[in-house]
């Protein structure tokens, strides 16, 4: 059994109440008897390593709110879910909002099976994740279509830069004209003034 099937099902054991016990019991029994199962149990703490074939929250998608943020169905119910490292225009600057979630609809439309990939919380309560169908990461395949930017302050990861520089370099999307499509954090900043 490979471990993202194993990591699966394990999950669905525990999280199910008639279940959890004797799960919990062959784990310990695997451990007492030396089986080692580092590696093959889900960890919600590192999904940071986890690029393609993770065993992160498989979801459904039950709304596409804009080119950043889906409401999503998972096993531990309805999250609503904020793309880690990117931030999309608004939808009120139009056309570039909508394109944006027309690009993401195009990846992960409603009823789509998503993986998730937490690694924090919003102030507003949203997960902030990578979001993936399949292996690919739809975060970094909304900066390569240039219907996102980079959210530089909370962006850990290089790579988004790098895919960024070029979707700026081939005038894609939001790099078609230069505007605050390209910087949806000033906008906003603007929109309170």
């Amino acid at each position: 059994m490979s471990q993202n099937l194993f990591a699966q099902v394990l999950r669905v054991l525990l999280n199910n109440k008639s279940t959890r016990n004797v799960t919990a019991i062959l784990v310990l029994i695997l451990g007492a008897a030396g089986i080692t199962l580092n590696g093959w149990l889900p960890s919600d703490k590192d999904s940071s390593s986890s690029t393609n074939g993770g065993s992160g929250d498989l979801c459904e998608v039950k709304k596409v709110a804009d080119g950043d943020t889906m409401t999503v169905i998972c096993a531990t119910g309805e999250e609503r879910v904020r793309f880690y490292c990117i931030d999309t225009p608004e939808m009120k600057q139009k056309p570039w909002g909508e394109q944006a979630r027309a690009q993401l609809r195009q990846y992960a439309d409603v009823g789509t099976q998503v993986r998730l990939e937490r690694i924090d919380k919003d102030r507003y309560g949203r997960i902030v994740a990578e979001v993936y169908k399949g292996d690919t990461n739809l975060n970094l395949a909304q900066v390569e279509a240039g219907q996102a930017a980079v959210y530089a302050q909370y962006c850990k990861k290089p790579i988004y830069q790098q895919v960024e520089q070029q979707a700026q370099a081939a005038k894609k999307g939001i790099w078609a004209e230069s505007g605050l499509q390209q910087e949806p954090w000033e906008w906003r900043k603007e929109q309170r003034k």
